[in-house]
């Protein structure tokens, strides 16, 4: 986003953010005004939300002993959202890297959530068939390694929300040019609003360690399970890009770097 500015609330009249079924118990969640999401706006300018997770809150402790249960339940559903309270929810914009270790999750549910990025980790969630973040209308992009979950079929995105969605066509975050070398900066404490994550460790296609390599960023929409995502590549080469699949049909079918490309038309024109 490109400028945070004092948080908004808005009412989730869906209800509960777990589950769209459970209406009545009002939740809040931050206000995103990064693009107009009833209206096209392919000129505006936009960008990553700069938020780091605040580690401290109770949000966050109580979400890592949900994933904990969940990994050592081997549950096949996980819900994290129902077991916070609204304010706890709220305090939430992504996933710890534990997520990793849902290795038997099958349907993950964020309904509502106030999620701004998603983790490469969710790679790791092999077993993973149905993706539910619906109406979570902060989060604009995903993750390549989304593509490693093969057995994912069945997705409810709001698609709307999503950078270069085929509807309004907003821009897409002008990506950072190339680095060959990335011996001069702190993989681990990195600033998100200049590379949309606070953290990259392994190239989202071969898994080298990107601190080993290079780092090379890249947009490519891609039909992931029930829709087209737009999913920000961390590659280690320029090999790396280059080996990426073409991009969904009636999306741009290269890999680009973002700004203020020539997208096809938007189903509005």
């Amino acid at each position: 986003m490109v400028d945070e500015g004092a948080s908004k609330l808005f009412v989730n009249r869906w209800g509960d953010t777990a589950d769209p079924a459970s209406v009545g118990r009002a939740s809040c969640r931050d206000e995103c005004v990064c693009f107009d999401q009833a209206r096209p706006q392919p000129r505006a300018r936009v960008g990553f939300h700069a938020e780091r997770q605040d580690t401290s809150t109770a949000g966050w402790r109580r979400l890592l002993e949900l994933v904990d249960e969940a990994a050592e339940d081997g549950r096949e559903e996980f819900r994290p959202l129902a077991g916070l309270s609204a304010e706890e929810r709220r305090q939430v914009i992504t996933l710890p890297t534990g997520i990793a270790r849902l290795t038997a999750v099958r349907h993950l549910v964020l309904y509502g959530s106030n999620l701004v990025r998603i983790p490469p980790e969710i790679g790791a969630m092999t077993s993973l068939e149905e993706f539910t973040p619906y109406t979570s209308y902060r989060l604009h992009w995903f993750p390549y390694e989304i593509t490693r979950c093969s057995k994912l079929v069945r997705s409810t995105v709001s698609t709307r929300a999503l950078f270069g969605n085929y509807k309004l066509r907003p821009p897409f975050p002008r990506l950072q040019p190339p680095r060959a070398s990335v011996e001069d900066l702190d993989l681990t404490a990195l600033d998100a609003r200049r590379w949309g994550a606070t953290a990259i460790r392994g190239c989202s296609v071969c898994d080298r360690p990107i601190e080993q390599h290079g780092l090379h960023q890249a947009w490519i929409s891609l039909r992931v399970a029930t829709d087209v995502l737009p999913l920000l590549v961390n590659a280690c080469s320029a090999a790396c890009v280059s080996a990426l699949p073409a991009g969904a049909e009636d999306h741009v079918r290269l890999p680009h770097t973002g700004g203020r490309i020539e997208q096809p038309p938007s189903d509005w024109d």
